[in-house]
């Protein structure tokens, strides 16, 4: 899986440099210039780092290769995506300017040697048909035009031609540029800064109205890792324990490292204050980690955080009772496991609403199969970094805030930290306050 993975990172990789060398490079430098072998290079370079970057180690001994990787693979993201909305203005620009562009000036037809009208002479016309001037050889045109009848101008207009694509590809990829740097720092600030609060009210038939008011705060997607150090998961911790929730649920991937690696960034977790507890699911990321999901369940533990393995649980509040179940990321089938509803919703009241913790939204169908009231998920981020945030529906039901899937309403968190590069634009980060009600 690994393999693959790096394959298509390079395979995805050597096609956008291709690309951005073609429009930021050959369209903006002379041939065989300085200029376009040094930046060439410096594209080379970048490239590999994109590729070292992803196969490289996602421990915080690797914090000093992570930040130029992932801070380059989004300036080369929006630099891609600006430079192709671009390519339709530019090729406009470029045909209104050859339109425009000044004729090459006529050349007059050269006075014939010989003869002319009447059988007289030309003026200066010396016997034998030679101009008194001297021959003309190679039947070359009076004015110095050139044979072939080219104007004497043509290299001047060609290097009018060149003047105009080097300026037409010098502005285009200085608008990619400040668009694609622009948006890359608004992002960075937006994901390093604090998550947005998101309060969301959802009835459910079923609940009991004893229950009304309870508070589940919702977080996903924390992304422990080599670009967050501790201050992440104690600014997220602060923000949630503000909110005085009943319940806290981390709806998967935590981290992106193993304990010894990542250990340290946990701990403020083990300060979570909920009436009746914090509770986890696995997401796809806990089973990339060299050591699996299970050192973290254990750590979890150590913090006070339970997690809930295909597992369900009873919330009693005010007299009533809520069940509240979790099920393994769809990626445990590759290590045995996996989203088992039937373990996880056994003895069951079916009478009794039921909330179930899914890192991905995909498990909604079945989630609603099995009679499930309500599902919270993560996993997308809300797509991160507009525009991928249009291609989410075509692997997941839901991209962001609350939707139904066959009846069942299904809330899917934008997570509070983020995967790759330290950036997130038209996609904030996200800690939810659901509150619940008959």
């Amino acid at each position: 899986m690994v393999i693959g993975f790096l394959a298509m990172v390079l395979s995805v990789t050597v096609a956008v440099h291709v690309y951005l060398w073609y429009r930021l490079v050959r369209s903006t430098t002379r041939p065989r210039s300085r200029s376009r072998r040094v930046l060439t290079a410096v594209l080379a370079v970048l490239g590999v780092l994109v590729v070292v970057t992803f196969a490289g180690s996602r421990s915080e001994d690797g914090f000093w290769l992570a930040w130029p990787g992932y801070m380059w693979l989004a300036v080369m993201f929006y630099l891609l995506v600006f430079l192709v909305l671009l390519e339709v203005p530019r090729a406009v620009v470029w045909r209104l300017m050859r339109r425009s562009a000044p004729a090459p000036a006529a050349v007059p037809a050269a006075v014939p040697v010989g003869r002319v009208a009447g059988g007289e002479r030309a003026a200066g016309e010396a016997p034998g048909g030679e101009h008194a001037g001297g021959a003309v050889s190679g039947g070359a045109s009076a004015g110095g035009g050139a044979s072939g009848g080219e104007p004497a101008g043509g290299a001047v207009s060609g290097g009018d031609a060149m003047s105009r694509r080097l300026f037409l590809g010098r502005a285009t990829a200085a608008v990619a540029g400040v668009s694609a740097l622009g948006t890359v720092g608004y992002g960075v600030r937006t994901a390093l800064g604090d998550p947005v609060v998101e309060p969301v009210r959802i009835a459910l038939p079923k609940l009991d109205p004893r229950l009304n008011g309870l508070r589940v705060a919702v977080v996903s997607d924390i992304h422990l890792g080599p670009l967050t150090g501790t201050a992440h998961a104690e600014r997220i911790v602060r923000i949630i324990n503000a909110q005085r929730p009943d319940v806290v649920t981390i709806v998967g991937d935590l981290v992106d490292g193993t304990v010894a690696e990542l250990g340290e960034q946990a701990k403020p977790l083990g300060e979570l204050e909920a009436r009746y507890g914090s509770y986890f699911v696995t997401g796809n990321h806990e089973y990339y980690t060299a050591n699996g999901p299970q050192e973290w369940i254990e750590k979890l533990r150590e913090l006070g955080i339970r997690s809930l393995r295909n597992e369900r649980v009873e919330i009693r509040h005010q007299g009533g009772v809520l069940d509240l179940a979790g099920v393994d990321d769809v990626n445990g089938a590759t290590l045995a496991g996996g989203p088992d509803f039937g373990k996880a919703l056994a003895g069951r009241d079916p009478g009794r609403a039921t909330v179930l913790l899914a890192h991905q939204p995909v498990l909604a169908t079945e989630a609603a199969r099995h009679g499930v009231d309500l599902q919270l998920s993560g996993h997308t981020h809300g797509g991160q970094m507009v525009p991928f945030n249009l291609v989410v529906p075509l692997q997941q039901p839901v991209v962001a805030g609350l939707g139904t899937v066959d009846g069942m309403p299904v809330y899917v968190t934008r997570g509070a930290g983020f995967w790759g590069p330290p950036v997130r634009v038209g996609a904030p980060p996200e800690v939810t306050l659901v509150e619940l009600h008959a």
